[in-house]
């Protein structure tokens, strides 16, 4: 299994993708240094201000965005030019070969998720902010918008597998995301939406005895079952595709 994930990274490496870590938490860096806390009042900690801004453009947009481009960019080399019949030609399985593919895509996102909690970091730095550095909170943010991206890595590689176009997962998560703008604000929809969820696991909200600022309901359910329906139905159709 370490070697299929090895020979994943390898292809991987060829391309651009080392660069796109590093755009969310720069998007991220420059909303927080351009934000201006002064009108929002001395008495709330400078750190939720700063963290409410930059998650709201991260969250909302780029991290359910970034997992289709990563699972587009992993399934590639299988697309072409017969790459997908030499792979499966080696003595490795299908199901191998999936999660492995699943398990580096995840890997990816949480490191862009630590980068972005460095460019938190950078952005208090600056800022120069002496509030108390809210650790609990900031964490809670960070995994629960990694474990929010599950299920919708799982979608996306099934959606990559399926398509041969590049553009065609990635068209397909772009529909599906930018609506979340208008799904969040719904009490009725916007609790059972996959894509609204890195939003409201990122969005620091009164429920802080809650793990990830979402109902348990809501994280098993929503979370938990979607990542189950999509991660089975990616891996069946792959273990049947043809060749």
């Amino acid at each position: 299994m370490f070697s299929v994930i090895r020979s994943e990274w390898y292809k991987l490496r060829k391309t651009r993708i080392l660069s796109l870590l590093f755009v969310g938490p720069m998007v991220g860096l420059f909303i927080g240094l351009t934000t201006n806390n002064d009108n929002l009042g001395g008495e709330i900690n400078q750190w939720y201000t700063k963290l409410l801004f930059m998650n709201l453009t991260y969250s909302l947009l780029f991290l359910p965005l970034i997992t289709g481009v990563f699972a587009s960019m992993i399934c590639r080399y299988e697309h072409q030019a017969g790459g997908l019949k030499q792979l499966l030609a080696l003595p490795v399985t299908r199901g191998q070969v999936f999660a492995a593919k699943y398990i580096l895509v995840i890997g990816l996102v949480m490191v862009i998720q630590l980068l972005y909690l460095v460019s938190i970091v950078l952005v208090g730095m600056i800022a120069g902010i002496d509030d108390p550095f809210p650790m609990e909170i900031v964490w809670k943010s960070i995994f629960g918008g990694w474990v929010a991206t599950l299920p919708l890595v799982a979608l996306q590689l099934w959606m990559s597998m399926l398509f041969k176009s590049f553009a065609a997962p990635f068209a397909v998560n772009v529909i599906f995301t930018l609506p979340t703008i208008m799904v969040v604000n719904s009490e009725k929809i916007g609790p059972y939406y996959p894509w609204a969820q890195p939003f409201s696991m990122m969005y620091i909200s009164d429920n802080t005895n809650d793990l990830f600022f979402v109902p348990w309901d809501q994280l098993l359910i929503v979370v938990g079952g979607s990542f189950l329906l999509f991660f089975v139905c990616g891996y069946l159709y792959f273990q049947r595709k043809p060749v």
